[in-house]
């Protein structure tokens, strides 16, 4: 079952924000995140909020593929109309769910098309879908590239097929590697595959065997995540019940290490804990707007938005959300604003990510005067921090959460 959004203050029918949020509006990257609620089938592992067809039902009220886009250009508009005096073209749009590709590409395109008429797209901007590796074909990625969007990202999770049935992945074993060179061949400038270690059952062996065959389909970007056991997933109650071991943290940090030590080996860089690209315009210029302090607004059920300090997250469930969508309403559950003390902290958190670093002026004192000792311990680098920059070593980068402690000290 998806997981449950946060508690927060209440939101405005009419969605106004506070001027706090409205002041600097246009002084950040600004970018539009959609999410798309569906899925063929439920994955073991997620709790993502995403509905099969079968949880949403049928009926005129029942949200679907077929009248989604609607839902999301009208919140589009809503959306301008509340930043209706704010210069901000879109640098970046991402499509994530669930399962964005479920929608034909003509629904994905007429949304960016909405998004342009209403706030303009910036010169080079990054259009992304991502996609399950069975929801295209090489003539749906044609017309996707048709439409506008400038980069995939396929999960793939696995290339060993008793890894894939733990996870509840239908792919076949070859089919991301096909899939990125369908899109290569329809014109995308970027392509990324998407995997987990750390699955029940997963071998040392296994987990190389998923790293070359990612690098062997040649996409300019790949993503690793350590699978995490959410609670309310049937993967967690499997655990639960002891069918399967849970993952063990000293095996993810050595499947971690082995992922940096291959995809390095073959020319890919590491620019977040997590993601590696071959190159500067490689790497996904969505994920580096959040990283790096932008603003963006989230469209449809569970999307949550960061606006200058002000960040809210939209009603979880579709029917709920096209209604207050249908109302004109704003779709929002609740929001909360940041202190400046809540900020510095998500931002020391979110830079210490990053290859390109945090700048040592962004810490407060306590944290400045734990920077020597971080270094000390291996965890930073030194040469970085002789530029004003923490930057993570191999090391620190497994120990990440410790470090952002360190530095985030009152």
């Amino acid at each position: 079952m998806p997981g449950a959004l946060p508690d927060g203050e209440p939101v405005p029918v009419a969605g106004t924000l506070p001027g706090s949020a409205l002041g600097s509006l246009g002084e950040r990257p600004f970018g539009l995140y959609v999410h798309v609620p569906f899925c063929a089938t439920r994955c073991g592992y997620c709790d993502f909020n995403t509905y099969t067809a079968a949880e949403l039902g049928a009926g005129p009220a029942a949200v679907s593929p077929g009248n989604y886009a609607d839902l999301a250009i009208a919140e589009i508009r809503f959306a301008r109309r509340l930043l209706a005096n704010a210069d901000v073209p879109v640098s970046t749009v991402f499509f994530g769910g669930g399962t964005p590709t479920l929608l034909p590409p003509s629904a994905l395109g007429a949304v960016v098309r909405a998004i342009d008429a209403e706030f303009g797209l910036a010169p080079g901007a990054e259009v992304t879908t991502e996609a399950n590796p069975e929801s295209v074909d090489e003539a749906s990625l044609s017309e996707l590239r048709a439409q506008g969007l400038t980069r995939v990202s396929f999960g793939m999770q696995s290339a060993v097929p008793s890894v894939l049935a733990v996870l509840d992945r239908v792919h076949r074993p070859g089919r991301p590697a096909q899939c990125a060179a369908w899109a290569r061949a329809a014109g995308f400038e970027h392509v990324s595959l998407d995997l987990i270690y750390g699955t029940p059952g997963e071998s040392d062996a296994d987990w190389r065997r998923s790293l070359d065959a990612a690098v062997a389909a040649g996409p300019d970007h790949v993503s690793a995540y350590a699978l995490t056991v959410e609670a309310g997933t049937r993967l967690a109650a499997r655990v639960r019940r002891g069918e399967l071991a849970p993952p063990d943290d000293d095996v993810l940090a050595d499947r971690y290490l082995a992922a940096d030590e291959i995809l390095t080996a073959a020319g890919y860089g590491w620019y977040e804990i997590s993601n590696w690209a071959v190159s500067g315009p490689s790497r996904c210029a969505h994920n580096m707007l959040y990283w790096t302090g932008g603003d963006w607004w989230g469209i449809g059920p569970g999307a949550h938005s960061h606006v200058g300090g002000t960040r809210w997250w939209n009603v979880r469930h579709p029917a709920a959300y096209g209604a207050r969508i249908a109302a004109g309403n704003s779709p929002a559950q609740a929001r909360e604003v940041l202190s400046a003390a809540e900020r510095r902290l998500e931002r020391v958190m979110l830079l210490t990510r990053l290859a390109d670093g945090c700048p040592v002026t962004v810490l407060g004192p306590a944290g400045r005067a734990n920077v020597a000792q971080v270094v000390a311990d291996g965890l930073a680098d030194a040469g970085a921090l002789s530029r004003g920059l923490i930057v993570l070593t191999r090391r620190g980068r497994l120990l990440a959460d410790v470090v952002t402690q360190k530095l985030t000290e009152p």
